[in-house]
C-alpha cells in the first residue's frame, strides 16, 4: 500500500501520536494505522523514552522544529511488508517480534551516502520532519504506532533484552552514539579517558571505555550522577562543586595520570564551556571527542593556540552509521547483568501524560522518563 492508497483507511484501526506545533505546544492527533509498503514495517510502540534532545525540541532550542516527536523506542512488529523477511542484520522476523529501529534513515543516494559516510546522510530527518497529515502519519515513535520505512534500519532485540524494553529503547541513541564516537576517536587498552558529564551519554561512554580496558575519570556536579558514575564502573569521579575551577580539575586529572593528562576526553555535558575545559585535561597529543554540544548558536571564548600547541586531535559525532545499533544491542545483551542500566530510566508515564514528563525532565526531577502508549 502506498501513500496514495488511502481508500481503505476507513477500515483500519486508529492510532494516536504526539505532534509538536511550535515550542511547548503539543497536540494529540488520531490517524488510521497504515498498511506497510512491500519493504516497510508497521509496529506498535512498546516503549519510547524522553531524551534530552526532545526536551530541547519542545523548548524550541533545537534545529528540528514542528514535527512528530520521539526517537528512542522499542516496538513490536504488527505487520510486515510482503518483501520483508529479516531485520537489517539478516535475522528472520515475524509479527510479534520486538525490534529497535534506528531513529534516522540513510537515503543511499546523497553525496555523503555515496562516500560511505552514512552517519552524515543529507536526508537523515526527511521522515521525522514530515507533517503527520502526510501518509503514513506515524513518522516518529511518540505514539501508539511507528512506521519503519524501507530506508530505516531496524534490529530484532536479543533474547536477553526482551525483559528490559526501557533499556533497549535507549540503545539507538546514547549507547549507539558513544559507541560510534569512541570507535572514531580511538580508545585503546590502558588509556585514561575523562568523561565530562554523567548523564545518559556519559554513563554509556563510561561503560564502553570500561569494556575496552580504559581507566575512566568522570566529572559532574550532581550527587546522584556521581553515584551513578561509580555504579557504572568509573575508576575515579571528580565533583566540580568541590574542585570548582578548571585549574583545580586539571590538576586532579594530572595527579591521576602521573602528571601527564588524559589520553582521551569525551564531552557529553552539552555545555560550551566544557569544550574549552576539555583541552586542559588532555595530555600532549591527546584525543578529544565532542558530542554533547549539538545546538548551534551557543558560543564560548576559545584560544585555538592551546589546541595547536598541545597537538590535540578533535573528533565530533552527532549520529552514527546505522549498523552500530546492532553492535550496541549486542553489547547490552552481553553486559546486562554487569551494569545497573535500569537506573537510567527512573519514571514511567502514559502517552497522554507527556506534558508532565517533559516538565519534570526540565526541572531535572528525573534522569530519563519512558512513555508507555498502552498504559
Amino acid at each position: 500500500m502506498s501513500s496514495d492508497s488511502s481508500g481503505t483507511n476507513a477500515e483500519r484501526e486508529t492510532g494516536h501520536l504526539v505532534y509538536l506545533d511550535g515550542p511547548r505546544d503539543l497536540e494529540f492527533r488520531e490517524y488510521p494505522v497504515p498498511e506497510p509498503d512491500p519493504n516497510a514495517v508497521v509496529t506498535e510502540v512498546v516503549r519510547s523514552n524522553v531524551c534530552g534532545s526532545e526536551l530541547h525540541v519542545w523548548k524550541g532550542d533545537h534545529p528540528l522544529k514542528d514535527c512528530v516527536l520521539g526517537h528512542e523506542a522499542v516496538c513490536r512488529i504488527s505487520e510486515l511488508g510482503e518483501d520483508v523477511e529479516t531485520d537489517s542484520a539478516g535475522n528472520p522476523v515475524e509479527a510479534g517480534d520486538l525490534v529497535a529501529p534506528v531513529y534516522f534513515q540513510t537515503c543511499q543516494s546523497c553525496d555523503y551516502c555515496r562516500r560511505g559516510e552514512f552517519y552524515a546522510c543529507d536526508n537523515d530527518y526527511e521522515h521525522t520532519g514530515k507533517s503527520p497529515d502526510i501518509w503514513p502519519h506515524f513518522h516518529a515513535p511518540w505514539g501508539t504506532h511507528y512506521y519503519i520505512y524501507p530506508d530505516n534500519h531496524f534490529y530484532k532485540l536479543p533474547e536477553e533484552l526482551e525483559a528490559h524494553p526501557n533499556v533497549a529503547a535507549a540503545a539507538n541513541c546514547a549507547l549507539s552514539q558513544v559507541l560510534f564516537g569512541i570507535q572514531e576517536v580511538g580508545v585503546d587498552y590502558n588509556d585514561t579517558v575523562v568523561v565530562q558529564g554523567a548523564g545518559g551519554l556519559g554513563l554509556n561512554a563510561t561503560v564502553v571505555a570500561n569494556e575496552l580496558g580504559a581507566e575512566t575519570i568522570v566529572i559532574d556536579g550532581v550527587d546522584e550522577r556521581l553515584d551513578q558514575a561509580a555504579a557504572f564502573g568509573a575508576d575515579h569521579v571528580i565533583d566540580f562543586r568541590e574542585l570548582d575551577t578548571v585549574d583545580a580539575r586539571s590538576a586532579r586529572v594530572e595527579e591521576l595520570t602521573d602528571g601527564v593528562g588524559a589520553d582521551v576526553a569525551i564531552e557529553v555535558a552539552g555545555v560550551p564551556e566544557a569544550f574549552v575545559e576539555g583541552i586542559e585535561l588532555l595530555r600532549k597529543g591527546g584525543r578529544y571527542l565532542e558530542m554533547g554540544n549539538v545546538r548551534p548558536g551557543h558560543e564560548v571564548d576559545f584560544d585555538p593556540g592551546k589546541l595547536t600547541r598541545k597537538s590535540i586531535d578533535i573528533t565530533t559525532a552527532v549520529e552514527y552509521d546505522p549498523w552500530v545499533l546492532y553492535d550496541a544491542l549486542e553489547l547490552l545483551a552481553n553486559t546486562i547483568d554487569d551494569y545497573p542500566y535500569d537506573q537510567l530510566i527512573d519514571a514511567e508515564f502514559a502517552l497522554d501524560e507527556i506534558d508532565d514528563a517533559l516538565e519534570a525532565s526540565e526541572r531535572r526531577e528525573l534522569t530519563r522518563a519512558t512513555l508507555i502508549p498502552s498504559r
